[in-house]
């Protein structure tokens, strides 16, 4: 497989965890359903790393993977704190930038995509921005428009300083790079949890979909990590972030939950972008 396709695998995966954990929070608190999805995803990871018999890598690899799991949870938690107090027209276009960290770090550090790649880029971007975005009817009503800008900011830098750790945790080893990761993210949320005691109230039909959100979030982990070796992180970066267009094409195919107009240009310049990247 190409870095791009890993890439468009790890976007799918992240999709799919994303909607489905989406469903699970109508019915569930979200903190549960954050809990217990990052155990099984732990739990799972735990496995692979104890079959593979790989011993851990040398320090500074996990500091940089446990940097990358504390900023995923950082942009995670200021990404719904965003939703919560803003418009979701503004937080998640403005979130969606934070693509751009891994961009400006790649190319930095020497990455030349192409023209045409470039153009893909911006594509992309724009059009992951457009697809997240609300229509005015499915709008808060006296929810002030730019009131989550600076939460969505936190959370762009949040999830591009999660694909630079990434990147640079998996030289050495990428299982170790996931695992530790998703320890980090683990003990973060465990340790909000225990603080806040939500109560927790999961039946026997909710755990099989809350396994498969963690162990879809690890695999789209591990997934990105396989595609950063293999290709520019500034484009993988890109193609990876795509994972909203996947979650308002879920929404529509199982919800009837039409998009805009706006969102539909959004995934159709979306795909055009991943085209760009892949030609280029």
């Amino acid at each position: 497989m190409t870095a791009v396709a890993f890439a468009l695998a790890a976007s799918a995966a992240w999709a799919v965890s994303d909607f489905l954990g989406g469903l699970k929070s109508r019915s569930l608190q979200l903190l549960t359903v954050l809990v217990l999805s990052q155990v099984a995803g732990l739990a799972v990871i735990c496995v692979v790393v104890g079959l593979r018999g790989e011993a851990p890598p040398p320090a500074r690899f996990l500091v940089y993977a446990a940097l990358a799991g504390a900023a995923g949870v950082v942009g995670i938690a200021a990404f719904y704190r965003g939703l919560a107090v803003g418009a979701m027209s503004v937080v998640a276009p403005v979130s969606a930038l934070g693509a751009l960290v891994p961009v400006a770090v790649g190319v930095a550090g020497g990455e030349r995509p192409g023209a045409l790649q470039y153009v893909g880029v911006v594509a992309a971007l724009a059009g992951a921005g457009l697809a997240s975005t609300e229509s005015r009817s499915a709008a808060v009503p006296g929810r002030r428009p730019a009131a989550g800008a600076g939460l969505a900011l936190v959370a762009a830098a949040g999830f591009g300083l999660f694909f630079v750790g990434l990147d640079a945790a998996r030289e050495e080893s990428l299982a170790w790079a996931v695992l530790t990761v998703r320890a980090t993210s683990t003990a973060l949320v465990l340790a909000f949890a225990v603080a806040r005691r939500p109560p927790v109230r999961v039946g026997a039909r909710d755990w099989p979909a809350l396994a498969a959100v963690g162990v879809l979030d690890m695999g789209a982990n591990a997934l990105f990590a396989a595609a950063a070796a293999r290709g520019y992180l500034s484009l993988v970066a890109v193609v990876g972030s795509l994972y909203p267009v996947g979650v308002v094409a879920l929404a529509w195919v199982y919800l009837g939950e039409r998009p805009g107009r706006l969102q539909r240009l959004g995934m159709a310049a979306a795909l055009g972008g991943v085209a760009l990247i892949s030609a280029g």
